[in-house]
């Protein structure tokens, strides 16, 4: 099974893809689609939608795991967020993908098996899971790798699905 892990964001999206095969986590890619703050809004969300297009393209996942939104305090941020987080979701259901959405402390629980796990923790478990010689950079890299991860074990136990390829 290919797994194509999401933390959305609408300056930076981080993106993991793994295969999960016979309880083995092997790293396929990962990285991040960046967009300038110079860019007008509307384009970044274009660019973002492309480059998750691209990705399905190359990897042909079988689902997709994305971050859920959480905030304290910044609405702007939030808005903008969800927006960058509407466009991958949209690409997702457009190649008819499953998509599983997981919590930040969903995440944590799955990869370190303590929901309240520090980010170093999340991203030393992610560099130790997936047998790399170093920590993934960026941080919205290993986040969505961390994603993935989550999906690959905790997935068959979800059954809700936001959209694309309900059965």
């Amino acid at each position: 099974m290919v797994i194509l892990g999401i933390d959305p964001g609408y300056a930076i999206t981080g993106y993991g893809v793994i295969a999960y095969l016979g309880n083995k986590l092997k790293p396929l890619d990962y990285g991040q689609i960046a967009t300038p703050s110079s860019m007008p809004f509307e384009y970044r969300l274009l660019a973002i939608f492309e480059g998750i297009e691209a990705l399905i393209k190359q990897w042909q996942p079988d689902v997709m795991a994305c971050e859920e939104l959480f905030f304290n305090n910044n609405k702007t941020t939030a808005i903008g967020t969800a927006q960058a987080r509407g466009t991958v979701l949209l690409a997702a259901a457009r190649h008819n993908i499953p998509i599983y959405e997981y919590t930040p402390m969903q995440v944590k629980k799955a990869v370190t098996g303590e929901g309240r796990a520090e980010k170093q923790q999340v991203q030393m478990m992610v560099r130790v899971l997936l047998s790399l010689r170093s920590t993934p950079r960026p941080d919205d890299a290993a986040d969505a790798l961390a994603v993935a991860i989550c999906q690959a074990y905790t997935g068959q136990l979800n059954k809700f699905k936001a959209v694309g390829g309900y059965q």
